[in-house]
């Protein structure tokens, strides 16, 4: 057994073929038969595969039965997300350090299992990721110690990636969104009480800036204390592209909440744009002072200046369909409750009238109804009715919205100042993808701040993996966990001789070979078979005995 090295030219350009071959005698003749195509290993694994040759016995590789076949690790999916990864600079931007490739791992290990760097541990023993990232054997406290090393780096990781994707020309618009994820427990040295939009009361929480660019394509992240206020976290996010990025003509797209007046101000000493939303409150002060007309109001963009800023504004009518539903949905809630109250009054004899109404005057608050609610009583018999004149007062501004921005009409045309705010619906979704869906941000499992960082870090890259897979695999009837489950069924078929070992990569069926060719992945033939292991220092059977003891 051989390996067959070559190079050949053609059409002006230089090939190499790799192929793993058997030589054997017939009646005399030499004969080759190839084992494996390995032109596509790379060159680390060529020549470890050489190394394991010089090795071995010839008389024990011509021995027949001299070869064991076992049934090797699935290959198919990590195999998958490093050449991906590959494709969009992340292995480049990390580098060939040991805690690189423990990182990417950890970002592999997310869309195959999720989990703790424990689970992402254990995990390894299912995956080929030791083979295919040519890594050596590790325990959790490795993945720990790259964690804390890619939080030190992380703002040179992100630099590289932008610079990777962004080689000719810089992009202009820059999306921006905060989230929040709650904690468990209250250990977390960045975890705070504040404004939580998990709806998990009690509980703190860590906040998540995610920038992206118009395509919702993420460029950088970043985890706040859990009391943060949004518009705190804009300023941050300001220098990053004005100094890590080096992004000259900028216009900075936020929510309504975003952008103030502070940020408008930070943003113009750097001589950059923006695009936000007014709330209601400011649309009813334009309104007042004739700035903007109701009547203007419609499903076509309209628009108008004023003090050199650019009022783009229209009316949805299917967000003011469902906000009059929403309003339906609690007034007859309120009169369900109103309705119970009366029958209890009836029955109960001895009750209070007043404090019967107070109830339904504060759920009533709690709705947000109470403005245009009327509620009376009168000999044991609470009414609900509806003020219509304050209704149609407050109900005048349904699906209405107005954006506003400091660019010029020769620079931007009111539909794209449109669907450039809209397009942060791209970071919504990167931001449930990572939280709740396919990635699960949470539970986060570490407590130093730093660590905490670099989960969010992690997460965020193993984002990107998700995000190209999203788009390759958009027109097939698989989502991103779906085709990664599917790849994970390639499992390599371990050959062993006495002194040396490989591993065989069968031909996939034909619906895996599908996502791999929309995904552009051509598997090796032929990978080696390092022996490397990953290891817990934390064994279950102890902890399960611990439990039990606990228990008893």
């Amino acid at each position: 057994m051989f390996i067959d090295d070559a190079t050949y030219d053609s059409k002006g350009k230089t090939y190499r073929r790799v192929l793993l071959r058997n030589s054997y005698r017939v009646n005399g003749a030499v004969r080759h038969d190839t084992i494996a195509n390995l032109s596509n290993c790379s060159v680390d694994d060529i020549s470890y595969l050489k190394k394991s040759l010089k090795l071995a016995k010839k008389e024990s590789l011509g021995q027949e039965g001299s070869f064991k076949l076992k049934q090797g690790l699935s290959v198919g999916a990590v195999w998958t997300l490093h050449q991906i990864a590959k494709d969009i600079g992340i292995s480049e931007a990390l580098g060939d350090a040991r805690e690189a490739k423990l990182v990417l791992w950890m970002v592999y290990a997310r869309l195959l299992g999720r989990g703790s760097r424990l689970s992402a541990t254990r995990l390894m023993s299912q995956h080929a990721g030791c083979d295919v990232l040519n890594l050596g054997s590790f325990t959790e406290d490795d993945l720990y110690d790259a964690m804390d090393w890619v939080e030190k780096e992380q703002g040179n990781v992100e630099k590289a990636l932008f610079q990777i994707k962004y080689k000719k020309e810089l992009p202009v618009f820059y999306l921006y969104d905060v989230t929040s994820s709650y904690l468990e427990g209250t250990q977390n040295e960045l975890g705070e009480y504040g404004y939580n939009r998990d709806g998990k009361k009690g509980k703190q929480q860590i906040v998540i800036g995610l920038m992206t660019d118009a395509e919702g394509w993420p460029i950088a992240i970043e985890v706040f204390e859990g009391n943060t206020n949004d518009t705190k976290t804009v300023k941050s996010q300001i220098k990053k592209l004005a100094d890590r990025f080096g992004a000259k003509e900028v216009t900075f797209v936020g929510d309504r909440g975003m952008i103030k007046r502070t940020q408008i101000g930070d943003l113009k000493d750097e001589e950059f744009h923006y695009i936000t939303a007014i709330t209601k409150p400011e649309i009813e002060t334009l309104v007042k002072k004739e700035i903007i007309s109701l009547s203007l109001f419609d499903t076509k963009i309209a628009e108008i200046d004023s003090e050199d800023i650019r009022y783009v504004f229209r009316r949805n009518p299917q967000r003011a369909e469902e906000i009059e539903a929403s309003r339906q949905s609690k007034l007859t809630r309120l009169i369900e409750l109103c309705d119970e109250k009366n029958e209890y009054l009836k029955t109960h004899k001895k009750s209070k009238e007043h404090s019967a109404k107070k109830a339904i005057e504060d759920k009533a608050k709690k709705l947000n109804i109470s403005e245009w609610i009327d509620i009376n009583e009168s000999e044991r018999n609470i009414t609900v009715s509806i003020n219509e004149q304050k209704k149609k007062e407050i109900s005048i501004l349904d699906g209405c919205y107005v954006l506003k921005t400091d660019r010029k009409k020769e620079d931007i045309s009111a539909q794209e100042i449109h669907d450039r705010y809209k397009s942060l619906a791209d970071v919504e979704w990167a931001f449930r993808t990572m939280k709740t869906t396919l990635l699960e941000m949470r539970g986060i499992f570490v407590r130093k701040a730093s660590r905490t960082k670099s989960h969010v870090f992690i997460v965020m890259l193993s984002y990107m993996l998700a995000y190209k897979l999203r788009r390759h695999w958009h027109d097939l009837e698989v989502t991103v966990e779906e085709g990664i489950s599917e790849l994970s069924s390639i499992h390599a078929i371990e050959v062993h001789f006495p002194q040396m070992s490989y591993q065989q990569i069968p031909q996939p069926r034909s619906s895996t070979m599908l996502l791999l060719e929309k995904a552009g992945i051509t598997l090796p033939d032929a990978l080696p078979c390092r022996g490397a292991t990953a290891l817990t220092r934390k064994k279950l059977v102890s902890e399960r005995k611990n439990f039990k003891a606990r228990i008893l």
